[in-house]
């Protein structure tokens, strides 16, 4: 047995748990399969869809070339990467061992089944594929219950509810999609559920990793802390959300999507981010939250007829989620794998590449007649983020282990 390492234990009627010290270190803790195969398909789908907008192959079958696009960036890259950090996060919050080895290795099977069964639809034919693709995020949901039950941590089943949500949308997105020839509110409930996932965590991370930098560093200008202002910040994004997935138009739309932009600027603006310039592993972070006030911002233009919906839609989608799931991916991988937390060369310029993205492809709109060039622009800027992510963290992911059993997210 490794030093510092936990055996795998059976608690009584669950699922074995704990770091695994023996069998392949990727699948040693849930971060690691997840993050590289979500970065890996964050790639290999973007490819596709590039190809296909150009007119060189066709994608998706009869569920069709735009449904299958946004699904697989919502549900295939998307919820690889929740589970990547929940399957890390909830150990930690709860006290209890992770999840890892075969059981870890049948949730990641599952989750690549679903990708493979989407990828041709037709050939098992569509519901046969959809039932396959359906069955992972129900299944992780299960998992982070029962975990944060059995720890008896019951304010964490509010990030959780975000996972509940997004399994949710991903029903509706196939039914949509199905029934209706394209998918239209899923895709607002699937965004409302991954960035309410987003407000609520980066309560806990942002002030935290910030004071922890400020105290390394020698400083005391720390951010403010949790506290009310901070729950209402988390309560007006609801009323907003929903606004936006029931009328997406509207005066309605348009007042309470405004008002929650301005409560998310001041929030963000009370975790002191500028004061972490010095380090991007940190900073980066900030910039991704700094996406969820203008998210709102976009949906509130686009309700007032001011903003195209799909260059609203890109800047919740790229700007906000993949912007900080790159941020956490980088920093949790670093954290978990001993390296030290320090941003290199290589990472500060995949975080330039994905804000870059968001920028090229939520300003398309305003250029009709340079669609042809700035989707490979967004589509190479996207696969450059990912793609260096694993070059650089590929390697950590698959070989390197940590000797102690925990680290801070």
């Amino acid at each position: 047995m490794i030093r510092g390492m936990a055996v795998p234990q059976r608690p009584k009627g669950g699922i074995p748990r704990g770091l695994s010290a023996t069998g392949p270190v990727l699948f040693s803790y849930g971060f690691r399969p997840f993050f590289l195969g979500g970065a890996v398909w964050a790639c290999v789908a973007m490819v596709a869809w590039v190809a296909a907008v150009s007119g060189m192959i066709e994608i998706g079958g009869t569920y069709g070339a735009v449904a299958w696009h946004a699904h697989e960036m919502l549900f295939g890259f998307g919820s690889a990467i929740v589970a990547g950090f929940l399957l890390t996060a909830v150990p930690n919050w709860t006290g209890r061992l992770p999840v890892s080895g075969r059981p870890l290795i049948a949730l990641f099977l599952l989750w690549c089944a679903g990708r493979l069964a989407l990828a041709s639809p037709d050939r098992l034919g569509l519901g046969v594929s959809v039932v396959i693709e359906a069955a992972f995020l129900p299944t992780m949901l299960a998992v982070c219950v029962r975990e944060i039950v059995a720890g008896r941590k019951w304010a964490d089943l509010k990030v959780v509810a975000g996972l509940g949500v997004l399994t949710l949308a991903n029903g509706c997105f196939h039914l949509e999609t199905i029934a209706l020839g394209g998918p239209d509110h899923s895709v607002r409930l699937a965004l409302a559920g991954l960035i309410m996932m987003i407000i609520v965590v980066g309560g806990r991370m942002l002030p935290s990793f910030t004071r922890n930098w400020l105290n390394r560093m020698g400083r005391t200008d720390f951010p403010v802390a949790y506290n009310r202002f901070d729950v209402v910040a988390i309560v007006v994004a609801i009323p907003a959300f929903a606004a936006w997935i029931i009328a997406p138009a509207g005066p309605l739309t348009v007042a309470v999507a405004s008002f929650s932009a301005v409560v998310q600027a001041l929030r963000l603006w009370r975790w002191r981010g500028w004061t972490t310039v010095g380090e991007p592993l940190v900073l980066v972070l900030h910039l991704a939250y700094a996406f969820v006030p203008l998210g709102f911002l976009a949906i509130a233009f686009s309700a007032a007829g001011w903003l195209e919906t799909a260059s609203a839609t890109h800047v919740l989608t790229v700007g906000t989620v993949a912007a900080m799931m790159i941020a956490v991916m980088t920093r949790a991988t670093r954290g978990h794998t001993g390296c030290e937390l320090r941003a290199s060369a290589m990472t500060n310029v995949s975080y330039v590449a994905i804000f870059l993205c968001a920028l090229v492809r939520s300003l398309a709109g305003f250029f009709p007649n340079s669609v042809s060039s700035t989707y490979p622009i967004a589509g190479l800027l996207w696969i450059a983020c990912f793609g260096l992510y694993l070059v650089e963290y590929g390697p950590m992911l698959i070989a390197r282990r940590k000797p102690s059993a925990r680290a801070p997210f």
